[in-house]
């Protein structure tokens, strides 16, 4: 039995694995995958027009252009991946400053002395000129407006620095679980638990398509007149959780390979410079004490991943079973994606449900828990134990779908009629 089941297991895998298709998606999560970890380089290596420097030409009709210079250099310079300008000094006239802006698509700015207002300023360009471009053009007018108002009144610079000085507040949060960094971290690991919601999705069309096809081209009256239903079944559940775990482990070697690519990119440092958009994020990740959660939480995760794996593909093949054709189990199958649906986004929710019992109870669902309780974990809504009970309940599931859900394969998989297929299921899962 053994040999029958292995050999079985073997040939569904390598059905699977040993295809083009599977050669070319991989191929193309490989691209994917390392172009998103590398998404900045791509974006600055294509910027085409993006990259081309701005051309600002100034009419200095109020004698301030080396101040206006000046600010806007020091206000730009921690957006320099976004604001590329260069700006320099025009002694012409104003028509001909616009007639270089039409030609040569610069931007032409012309300050001038107001009675009222200090300052006033014009800016002509072809097209409306990139949000930062224009805030930074507008603060340094600002600031610049700012200097002559301080000389005017004889205000010192120490006098405007201690007009200005905001008050020191200090920030004391009690609750540790707050909106903020509860949806911060669901925010994090729903991108971790992404991948298992695709792969259980893949897995349930896996296993009902072939069972379906084997009972479509009657192979399926072959191979069970070799080998008993019980074989049959299991290697369809061991070749298929392979399968899921093979692709798995490509997808992790793929981000290893992004991230590889991006160290060599960057030349080691991989979070990119100080003032980078990549660092910003990481910045803003405040998990306190995250890392050390996830350490304690992810052998458990990928204990009660497999798990969860296994009772979907046992859930899978029954269904598949009681069907006749691909298009009857893509209906049966909605409330399997309805489940995993819920799972998901209760994850991603998961931070307004601060001190819930109904999302504490959900954490032990069977079906959703692989994704829902780990971030209930890191959250600190759910303890170790609570971890541990909804791993026994998949456990417990696990076992009542092979020992009933075995009983209504058995009816199911060589039936090919739908008339009275359900009177039939609920009198095997009785034994009758």
């Amino acid at each position: 039995m053994n040999s029958k089941l292995w050999f079985l297991a073997k040939m569904s895998l390598n059905k699977k694995i040993k295809t083009k298709w599977f050669l070319i998606a991989n191929l193309i999560f490989l691209i994917i995958i390392v172009g998103l970890v590398n998404i900045d380089s791509i974006i600055k290596a294509f910027g085409g027009d993006f990259d081309e420097a701005t051309e600002i030409i100034v009419i200095d009709n109020a004698n301030v252009y080396d101040r206006f210079n000046f600010n806007y250099e020091n206000n730009s310079k921690f957006l320099s991946d976004y604001d590329n300008v260069n700006i320099s000094l025009y002694d012409k006239e104003y028509d001909d400053g616009v007639k270089e802006v039409e030609d040569d698509d610069k931007v032409l700015i012309v300050i001038d002395r107001d009675n009222d207002n200090y300052l006033t300023a014009k800016v002509v360009s072809n097209e409306e000129i990139s949000t930062i471009t224009n805030s930074l053009i507008n603060t340094s007018l600002n600031n610049v407006r700012s200097e002559i108002v301080l000389e005017e009144y004889n205000i010192t610079d120490e006098m405007f620095n201690n007009i200005n000085t905001p008050v020191n507040v200090e920030n004391v949060i009690l609750d540790k679980n707050n909106f903020e960094h509860g949806m911060m971290v669901s925010s994090v690991m729903q991108i971790l638990t992404l991948p298992t919601f695709m792969l259980i999705m893949f897995l349930v069309q896996m296993i009902g398509a072939e069972v379906n096809e084997e009972k479509t081209t009657k192979s399926m009256e072959i191979i069970i007149s070799n080998v008993s239903p019980k074989t049959h079944f299991m290697s369809k559940v061991i070749s298929s959780n392979a399968f899921v775990i093979i692709q798995g482990l490509l997808l992790i070697l793929f981000v290893v390979l992004g991230i590889g690519v991006r160290y060599f990119i960057s030349g080691g440092n991989l979070l990119g410079e100080e003032t980078g958009e990549v660092m910003t994020l990481v910045n803003s990740l405040s998990l306190d004490g995250i890392e050390k959660t996830l350490g304690v939480m992810i052998p458990i995760l990928l204990v009660i991943t497999i798990l969860t794996f296994v009772a979907y593909s046992l859930l899978a093949g029954i269904l598949a079973s009681m069907t006749t054709n691909l298009e009857d189990f893509q209906q049966l199958q909605t409330p399997i994606v309805i489940i995993s649906l819920i799972g998901y986004y209760l994850s991603t929710m998961a931070g307004m449900f601060k001190g819930s019992i109904f999302i504490r109870i959900a954490s032990y669902i069977p079906f959703i828990s692989s994704m829902l309780s780990p971030t209930l974990y890191v959250l600190g809504e759910i303890t170790i134990f609570d971890l541990i009970g909804s791993v026994l309940l998949l456990i417990g599931t696990i076992y009542i779908l092979i020992k009933y859900g075995l009983r209504i394969y058995k009816v199911g998989i060589l039936n090919y009629s739908g008339n009275g297929l359900w009177k039939k299921m609920f009198m095997a899962m009785r034994g009758k």
